[in-house]
């Protein structure tokens, strides 16, 4: 039988079930592609964007990072470190202790980190849902198939090959149509929480490094400052 024949023998049902798997396996396809060009980007910005801000935790200016991020909208971590330095930015132009912002910063960061997120996991679940229901649309379209075979054999009065083998056909394609519409959609979502895995890994570290940059590394210059002054006091004290 060929594919034609196939076609030609597929009832009202079993073409709709069809219809149905084809559709979803380009929506299915269209959000892979997709994702995948966003979390690249997002990807190649964030690695062009670590230099920078790597030149910042070693002593760089705040207003050289500032003006990195516009360049790097898509990069994750420039998303978190721009929330962060905003905050700071505004308290210190605003007049305000900036190491009294501590907590503001902390909430950006934390504020922007989940906003970040929900933007990477946009789409996901109807990637997990079509992983999920696939197979079962494609065992509607099995059931629907039999169906059919056992009409061919009440309209033949007997049970030959030629009466069955349209419905059994139909049953079979429905299934591995199914299986072929959800495994891709099962793949790639474990593929795409992996890499949001990794990159919530990114943005805590980077969120946790802008944080000791601002706020630690000051007091502990502070601490060192004030070292030798009280080094001379002992010493003053200990010449009485």
């Amino acid at each position: 039988m060929s594919f034609s024949e196939l076609l030609g023998n597929v009832g009202l049902f079993g073409a709709a079930v069809m219809c149905c798997l084809a559709a979803l396996s380009i929506f299915s396809v269209g959000l892979i592609v997709d994702k995948h060009r966003r979390f690249r980007s997002a990807s190649r910005q964030s690695q062009t964007f670590k230099p920078v801000f790597g030149r910042f935790l070693h002593g760089g200016e705040l207003q050289e990072l500032i003006d990195a991020v516009p360049q790097h909208q898509i990069s994750h971590v420039a998303q978190v470190v721009s929330a962060g330095l905003l905050e700071y930015d505004g308290v210190r132009r605003g007049g305000g202790d900036p190491v009294a912002s501590l907590e503001l910063v902390t909430s950006a960061l934390r504020d922007s980190m989940s906003e970040t997120l929900i933007q990477l996991k946009r789409g996901l679940g109807l990637l997990a849902t079509i992983g999920s229901i696939a197979p079962f649309v494609g065992l509607f379209g099995t059931v629907v198939g039999i169906i059919n075979a056992f009409r061919g054999i009440a309209a033949t009065g007997s049970g030959g090959m030629a009466a069955v083998s349209g419905g059994i056909a139909e049953a079979l394609v429905a299934t591995a149509l199914g299986i072929f519409v959800a495994i891709p959609a099962v793949v790639f979502f474990n593929h795409f929480t992996g890499r949001i895995e990794n990159f919530h890994v990114e943005m805590n570290r980077a969120s946790t490094q802008l944080v000791n940059c601002l706020f630690k590394v000051p007091e502990t210059r502070m601490r060192e400052r004030k070292m030798p002054a009280a080094m001379a006091a002992e010493k003053a004290y200990a010449a009485r």
